[in-house]
């Protein structure tokens, strides 16, 4: 069990901050999923404004933070191995029902599509009968495909391996070569004049224009089945 106490109060801002900025993500993306009051959190990693023990222990686990950092500053910032169990967690790959779903806790830019999606190391398994035939759980961040997908939510992805069968108008992880700027990008999936194209589209409509890309430069194509809130976890 995660402890929550004799914590330098001072401190535990500026080195949220610090991981927050290690992780190249904005305030937004690091604390959307627990929070709609993100801009209280500029306070408290500059250290005006204390955070709550529970929604501290709560990024501590979403993060993976190594609780002797928060306490002390010492030892690595974040954990490779998970010592606790959050939601349906199963820490030995032996634990893991049959027909569940891994949920990887790192942002679609964090992730090594070149070597597959699978060299990261899942932090539990998801048995959800609705998308039990997906390939991962990931969590989305940014605000270019709301109102469909809002920054912190987690989607259920499948992988397509026949780009000529698309399913126009909804939304995919489109993943390219070097070609098209090793893109990783979720976005809606509409048909080109020219079949060897694909035009991608945010739906936000504050995020205008369109991106076109060629069917040869995509390496990895997942169709979003789905999201699921964090409580079904």
């Amino acid at each position: 069990m995660l402890k929550m106490t004799e914590i330098q109060e001072d401190m535990i801002g500026p080195r949220l901050k610090e991981i927050r900025l290690a992780k190249g993500l904005t305030l937004e993306e690091f604390y959307s999923p627990f929070t709609d009051h993100v801009s209280n959190y500029s306070s408290i990693e500059n250290g005006n404004r204390k955070i709550g023990k529970r929604k501290l222990k709560e990024i501590v686990q979403y993060y993976r933070i190594n609780l002797e950092y928060i306490q002390k500053g010492k030892g690595e910032r974040l954990l490779k191995v998970w010592p606790y169990s959050i939601g349906r967690a199963f820490p030995k790959e032996k634990e893991r029902e049959e027909n569940s779903v891994p949920f990887y806790n790192v942002s679609i830019s964090e992730i090594d599509f070149k070597g597959g999606i699978w060299r990261e190391i899942p932090e539990y398994y998801v048995n959800y009968r609705p998308f039990n035939d997906c390939n991962a759980y990931l969590p989305i961040y940014g605000d270019s495909m709301y109102p469909k997908y809002a920054s912190g939510e987690i989607i259920a992805i499948k992988e397509v391996n026949n780009y000529d069968i698309i399913q126009w108008g909804e939304a995919y992880l489109v993943v390219t070569s070097g070609k098209a700027n090793n893109m990783a990008t979720v976005k809606l999936v509409f048909k080109h004049s020219d079949e060897n194209k694909l035009i991608l589209r945010a739906s936000n409509p504050n995020f205008s224009g369109d991106t076109v890309i060629d069917k040869d430069s995509i390496i990895k194509l997942y169709i979003v089945k789905g999201k699921i809130s964090r409580n079904q976890l």
